[in-house]
């Protein structure tokens, strides 16, 4: 097998990881639990895993960097709506922090996103 072939496959596995991933989400939660803001974080991470393997196997990703500081604070509401009730917060709260962490992915992903077009549209 030549190299090409093999740098094909590890996409495929990791997507093929990533699709297992949700269906153990999908399949093992309740329909009342895909309200609350656990899953939704969940299901954003999940998607912003697939993101930065997808840019990590293209290559494409080497020169574009999301901002570190949106990234980390994308992970620290994530982990407070993961133990808000622990920290006794409101439900508004929580779900307001939920939101705002997969707010945070979405723009780091936008932002990856739009740097690869912008190379993209400057080497053609």
């Amino acid at each position: 097998m030549n190299d090409s072939v093999k740098n094909r496959r590890w996409p495929i596995y990791t997507s093929a990881f990533l699709i297992a991933a949700l269906a153990v989400v999908v399949i093992y939660t309740t329909r009342s639990a895909f309200v609350s803001p656990i899953a939704l974080v969940v299901l954003a991470a999940i998607g912003s895993m697939a993101l930065l393997l997808q840019l990590r196997f293209r290559n494409e990703g080497a020169g574009s960097r999301s901002p570190f500081w949106l990234n980390a604070l994308g992970i620290a509401l994530a982990l407070v709506a993961m133990f808000g009730s622990s920290l006794h917060l409101r439900m508004h709260t929580i779900e307001l922090t939920a939101f705002g962490s997969v707010a945070c992915f979405g723009i780091s992903g936008i932002i990856l996103f739009n740097a690869i077009r912008k190379r993209g549209l400057n080497s053609k």
